[in-house]
């Protein structure tokens, strides 16, 4: 087998390579741009869902043909899975989706000689059930969410708490089913609000069709 810098030019393991990645990719697209999006919209997490599971999955594979021992993967696994960003924080949801990619990244490229093809295809599959099922079928009344800039902020107080709930529903013409008061700029007297509101209570069919993007 021809060699260049001391590297073979081909493996006989590279299409068990390709194989899982493809496994793998159409997998967490169903996941995440079938799944997930439909139900929360939230377009700047598919970037971060999807790069992470692609590093998660070739850093696996890379580092799994040096002989590093499974537990490499699942450390890895522990440490991205608490991840927080400085810039804002993230929902439970969001976090457990993120877990998701990344435990799909680590079965994918990790599995070896002694998991059949149909253990792996079946795991891959009962993971994407499941989500679908709770997302889709039990789990049907589905909680949205906006963010804005308020500048009332008297009204965040507890005790102002009608009178934030209407005014909210003035501005956004939804119905708050609950807010929650992320950081207080007290120099600008404004505060960064997630309005969270359930479809089914605002009585409009398609109403969060209506509503443009989070980053729009």
């Amino acid at each position: 087998m021809m060699k260049y810098f001391g590297m073979n030019l081909f493996h006989e393991d590279f299409w068990e390579l390709v194989f899982k990645f493809g496994l793998d990719a159409i997998v967490v697209l169903v996941l995440i741009r079938l799944i997930y999006y439909p139900v929360h919209r939230k377009k700047e997490n598919l970037f971060t869902y999807f790069v992470f599971n692609l590093l998660i999955f070739f850093l696996c594979i890379l580092m799994n043909n040096v002989k590093l021992s499974m537990g490499f993967g699942f450390g890895l696994f522990a440490i991205f899975s608490v991840i927080r960003y400085r810039t804002e924080q993230i929902e439970i949801k969001d976090m457990t989706y993120l877990f998701a990619v990344i435990t799909l990244a680590v079965i994918n490229s990790l599995a070896g000689k002694k998991i059949s093809l149909a253990e792996l295809v079946f795991t891959n599959v009962v993971i994407l059930a499941l989500v679908y099922l709770l997302e889709k079928v039990w789990l049907t009344r589905h909680e949205g969410m906006r963010q804005l800039i308020y500048e009332k902020i008297e009204l965040i107080k507890p005790e102002n708490r009608e009178k934030l709930y209407a005014d909210l529903h003035e501005r956004l013409g939804i119905r708050p089913s609950r807010v929650e008061v992320g950081r207080i700029d007290l120099l600008r007297d404004t505060a960064l609000l997630r309005v969270f509101y359930f479809e089914d209570e605002q009585g409009l069919p398609g109403f969060r069709d209506a509503l443009p993007d989070d980053d729009d």
